[in-house]
């Protein structure tokens, strides 16, 4: 009998080591990690207890995520609620920046909102207005390629990596454009559930006192 045949052969009677317990016993197989014999049942022991050792790092890794996702809500919460108490333009302009450098850690901001100078600087040129109007969702990637990072002025050439949101729902009314120095901040492939809440969140306090 081949070893194939037997495999379908026990798949087809697992009873069999209830007939025959003895068997766990007596059929030998090598060892994962010392490649020396041990009983069957040992091994299925140990089968069990790696798979519990998957099972507890996947909930580790679960756990961390949620404590992370936890944590950047609460930022969000207090962006929301200065955003509220904010009393002009100029009040929401200066929490938006103030938070995401302080509470978000983002040491790069720049927000442009159209028909108003959001920091003073010359109003953003029509091909980027063109360009945030066809984005429909938050991009994330490399500075060098970006056209937004010249809205970030001298730090610009220091810039590696750029996320851009655009600001509106139904229409893009601005931009705002976060960046770092370091290039895996905000990388290609990093979620943007947050990012686009964010510019949910300025898109709103901005439109109501413009």
């Amino acid at each position: 009998m081949s070893p194939d045949e037997v495999a379908q052969y026990l798949r087809a009677h697992p009873e069999i080591f209830e007939h025959h317990p003895e068997l766990l016993e007596e059929i030998r197989v090598p060892d994962p990690h010392s490649g020396r014999a041990i009983p069957l049942a040992e091994r299925q022991v140990l089968t069990l207890r790696e798979k519990l050792r998957t099972l507890e790092a996947k909930l580790a890794e679960l756990v961390g995520i949620a404590r992370d996702n936890e944590a950047i809500g609460e930022k969000v919460h207090r962006l929301a609620l200065a955003l509220v108490g904010a009393r002009d333009f100029v009040a929401v302009t200066g929490a938006l920046a103030f938070h995401l450098r302080e509470d978000f850690s983002v040491p790069h901001v720049a927000l442009r909102y159209w028909g108003a100078d959001a920091d003073g600087t010359d109003p953003v040129e029509a091909r980027l207005r063109e360009h945030a109007a066809t984005m429909g969702a938050p991009q994330c990637g490399p500075a060098a390629t970006n056209p937004f990072r010249a809205l970030f002025g001298e730090a610009a050439e220091r810039l590696r990596s750029i996320a851009v949101v655009p600001l509106g729902e139904t229409r893009t009314v601005g931009v705002l454009a976060l960046a770092s120095e370091d290039p895996q901040r905000f990388h290609a492939g990093m979620g943007t559930v947050y990012l686009r809440r964010i510019g949910e969140l300025a898109a709103g306090a901005l439109a109501a006192r413009s």
